[in-house]
């Protein structure tokens, strides 16, 4: 499936903020890119535009293309509870985002990779893939054959990130995804409402 692989720093600048972790090159110039990224007349952009931008914001974020992440959408609206919050939450249950959060890989990117490279086992069962939901009380490990890729030991030893919801030891390689995040919980500067309005349209 195709995805985006450009530059990240590129994306960071579009949306003002280093949306894919810390980045000395958009500390250097948080301005948008292109030309005129530092011209101080700037038009007021229309309801929809950020409405859009908030979109494109949260899909770059979590690594989700526009029908995947209608789908989610769509899923989230017919759940019970505040839709936009629901959507969160069914990001933050993707096996590729809680192996990021669980420090396992330094990025999203990064942990599609070592999901689809089948490093990582649910309640002991090999998934290979990325978007996998995962329910409260799941066991997320590192394949045993896995334990020794400098890729995922140097991310577990540079990971500072604790989450309630998630449980991680460092020894065994294993996590438990302990519950549905709550809103407050997740850390994505995120304006879920927006979103909400922009497919209600």
């Amino acid at each position: 499936m195709a995805r985006y692989t450009g530059p990240k720093t590129r994306i960071a600048r579009k949306f003002g903020e280093a949306i894919f972790g810390d980045d000395k090159a958009f500390e250097k110039r948080n301005y948008p890119p292109g030309q005129h990224g530092l011209a101080k007349k700037r038009g007021k952009k229309s309801e929809y535009a950020v409405q859009l931008m908030e979109k494109q914001k949260a899909k770059y974020s979590y690594g989700i293309l526009e029908k995947q992440f209608r789908n989610l959408y769509e899923k989230a609206a017919a759940t019970k509870g505040v839709t936009g919050e629901v959507l969160l939450q069914l990001c933050e249950a993707r096996l590729d985002n809680v192996v990021y959060r669980m420090g396992i890989a330094p990025s999203r990117r990064a942990a599609r990779q070592i999901v689809g490279h089948r490093h990582i086992t649910v309640n002991g069962e090999l998934v290979n893939i990325p978007s996998y939901h995962l329910k409260a009380g799941d066991k997320v490990a590192v394949r045993e054959k896995s334990k020794s890729l400098e890729t995922i030991t140097d991310s577990l030893s540079n990971s500072a990130h604790v989450y309630e919801w998630i449980t991680w030891n460092n020894d065994t390689m294993e996590g438990t995804f302990v519950s549905v995040p709550a809103r407050i919980q997740i850390p994505e500067n995120i304006k879920e409402q927006l979103i909400v309005e922009l497919y209600n349209k």
